[in-house]
C-alpha cells in the first residue's frame, strides 16, 4: 500500500509486516467540548486505517493519547467552575461512550498526560544535558536554534513559523526565552494549575514532551506511522521530532506522518473559539452511526471536511440501500462475479486509503447485488465479499 506521508510531501510505500507489530501513535483530545465532528472525523480516519492493516493480516499497537495537561481545559475548567479532573473525567466518559456509538476500535493504550509525568522528565532533563534545552528560573526551554530542520515540516520560513506558533499558544515576548519560537518543556504555570515536583521545581510539563514521552514509553524509540488532525502540522509536530530524536538517538523518529484535513461547519471553520461546533452524539442520535461514517469517509482524509447536516439524509439512504444488499436472500441462479470491482475496490483503499473511490465502488456493488437477487440470480459469495470490506471499513452491519 501506499501512504502519504506529511514530511516528505509524497506518496511512500508502506509494506506491511507480518514478523512484527506495526506501531500507530495518534495524537488525541484535549478534554473539553468533546467530541465535536472534527474530533470525529479524525479518529474515524484512523480506525478505519487500523481496521484495514489489521484486515490485511498485521498486528497493530495503537497508541492514543489523551491531553488532560493543558491550558485550554485549566481554563474551561476554571470558567465553569469545576475542577479540572471533573471536567477531564466528564469529557473522556463522553468520548469513549462517542468511540461506541460510531463502532471506533479503542486503542492498545490510552494514556493521559496527568499519569505519565515520571516518562517526560528524563527526557527533558537529557535534553539539557545534550545543550538542546535550557532552563531559566525553574522553567525549561527548547531551543530550536539547536535544530537545523526545525519546522522542515510545515514547509514556512521563520517569520511565518513564529506568527502560526503565537496564534496556537506561542509566548514570544517571554523574557526568558532565547528566541521567540523557542518551546516550553516545564514551566511553573498558573496558581491554580496542577503541578508536579521536578528537578527545576514545582511545575508541570509543556504541551509538546507530553507525546514525546508517551508515544516512545508505550511504541518504543521508531514509530511506523504518526498521526492526528492537520493542525497539528505546526508547531506540535515538529516539536515532537525535535525533542525526540536527540534523546533516543533514533532517527526518523516516524517514519509516515499522516494528517487529517480541517473539518468546516457550512463554508465557515468549525472551531471552539467561534463556537460553531457540531456535536458527533447529535449527528449519531438524529443519523445513526453508519450514516455519520459513510459521510465523513465520503472525501479523502487529507481534504479539509464542510460538513452540512442538511446532506445528512442522503448518506442515511445510501447506507439503508447498502444494508439492504447486505442482507439481501440469495436465489439459485447464474452467480454474480465481483471481482473485478472488489479488485478496484481493494485498489482503492491501498492507495493512501481512497475512501470516495472505495465507497463509490462499495455503492456499486451493492446495487448490482440487489439487481441480480430481484432477478433469482446467485449472490452469496457476493454478499459476503462485500460484507467484509464493509466490516472492514466499520459498518455495522445486522
Amino acid at each position: 500500500m501506499y501512504l502519504f506521508n506529511s514530511l516528505s510531501r509524497i506518496k511512500e510505500p508502506f509494506l506491511v509486516p507480518l514478523d512484527r507489530p506495526i506501531t500507530l501513535y495518534v495524537c488525541g483530545v484535549t478534554p473539553y467540548d468533546t467530541t465535536h465532528i472534527g474530533h470525529a472525523r479524525t479518529f474515524l480516519v484512523f480506525d478505519l486505517l487500523v481496521r484495514y492493516l489489521r484486515w490485511q493480516g498485521a498486528e497493530v499497537r495503537y497508541c492514543q493519547n489523551v491531553t488532560d495537561i493543558d491550558d485550554p481545559l485549566f481554563e474551561r475548567a476554571r470558567r465553569d467552575g469545576v475542577s479540572w479532573q471533573q471536567l477531564s473525567e466528564q469529557q473522556i466518559d463522553q468520548l469513549l461512550t462517542d468511540y461506541t456509538g460510531m463502532n471506533v476500535v479503542m486503542p492498545t493504550y490510552f494514556p493521559r498526560a496527568s499519569e505519565e509525568i515520571e516518562a517526560m522528565l528524563p527526557m527533558i532533563q537529557r535534553l539539557i544535558e545534550l545543550g538542546h534545552a535550557y532552563e531559566v528560573e525553574g522553567e525549561v526551554y527548547f531551543s530550536i536554534k539547536t535544530d537545523p530542520e526545525f519546522g522542515k515540516m510545515a514547509r514556512m520560513g521563520y517569520e511565518e513559523l513564529l506568527a502560526l506558533a503565537n496564534q496556537r499558544g506561542n509566548k514570544p515576548h517571554d523574557p526568558k526565552k532565547r528566541d521567540p519560537l523557542d518551546f516550553v518543556l516545564w514551566q511553573r504555570g498558573q496558581p491554580d494549575d496542577p503541578t508536579w515536583p521536578s528537578p527545576w521545581g514545582i511545575g508541570r510539563p509543556g504541551w509538546h514532551i507530553e507525546c514525546s514521552a508517551m508515544s516512545t514509553r508505550y511504541l518504543g524509540d521508531q514509530i511506523d506511522i504518526h498521526g492526528g488532525g492537520a493542525d497539528l502540522l505546526f508547531p506540535h509536530h515538529p516539536c515532537e521530532i525535535a525533542q525526540t530524536e536527540p534523546v533516543t538517538g533514533k532517527r526518523p523518529f516516524v517514519h509516515i506522518w499522516m494528517h487529517a484535513g480541517l473539518v468546516w461547519l457550512d463554508g465557515e471553520k468549525m472551531s471552539k473559539s467561534l463556537g460553531n461546533l457540531v456535536f458527533a452524539r447529535d449527528a449519531l442520535r438524529e443519523h445513526g452511526a453508519n450514516a455519520l461514517r459513510w459521510y465523513l469517509l465520503s472525501q479523502h482524509y487529507r481534504e479539509d471536511f464542510d460538513y452540512s447536516p442538511a446532506a445528512m439524509p442522503h448518506y442515511v439512504q445510501l447506507t439503508a440501500d447498502f444494508i439492504e444488499a447486505a442482507t439481501v436472500i440469495s436465489g439459485s441462479g447464474r452467480e454474480l462475479d465481483l471481482n473485478p470491482v472488489l479488485q478496484e475496490f481493494d485498489a482503492a483503499m491501498a492507495d493512501d486509503l481512497n475512501t470516495p473511490a472505495a465507497l463509490a465502488l462499495l455503492h456499486a456493488m451493492a446495487g448490482e447485488i440487489r439487481v441480480a437477487a430481484a432477478d433469482g440470480r446467485n449472490v452469496e459469495a457476493a454478499v459476503e465479499e462485500i460484507r467484509d470490506r464493509a466490516i472492514m471499513m466499520g459498518f455495522v452491519l445486522a
